[in-house]
C-alpha cells in the first residue's frame, strides 16, 4: 500500500461549503477514479483541510495525479483552495477495523 497525505488551505469561511461539495460530488467517485482503497478528508482547522488517500501501490498513486489535479483545480476555482503540503510514501504498518468502512458525511 501507498499513502498520500495532502494539506490544503482555502479562503476563510469556505471550508464547510467546500467539504459539502466534496462529499456530494467527489467523495464517492474519487476511489474508483484514482484507484484508491481509502479516501478521507479532515477539517484540520484554521482554514485547512487534510486529505488521506491510500492506494494499493505506488504506481496507482502516481497514475492518480491527473485526477487529483482536476479536483484541485475545480475546488481552487470556487473556494480558493491551494495545496500547501504533500507527504507520501509506502505504508509500512497497517491495521483497520470495520468502522473504517462506514462513510462519513458532513451534517
Amino acid at each position: 500500500m501507498y499513502m498520500a497525505i495532502r494539506r490544503y488551505a482555502a479562503v476563510a469561511g469556505t471550508i464547510e461549503p467546500m467539504v459539502k461539495r466534496v462529499s456530494g460530488e467527489f467523495a464517492d467517485r474519487i476511489p474508483a477514479q484514482v484507484g484508491a482503497v481509502l479516501y478521507a478528508a479532515v477539517d484540520t482547522g484554521d482554514g485547512t483541510v487534510t486529505t488521506v488517500t491510500v492506494f494499493p501501490d505506488e504506481d496507482t498513486a502516481r497514475r492518480s495525479a491527473e485526477g487529483v489535479a482536476l479536483v484541485q483545480q475545480s475546488l481552487g476555482d470556487e473556494f480558493g483552495v491551494v495545496e500547501r503540503e504533500v507527504i507520501e510514501g509506502p505504508v509500512v504498518v497497517s491495521r483497520a477495523s470495520e468502522p473504517v468502512l462506514r462513510a462519513v458525511d458532513p451534517q
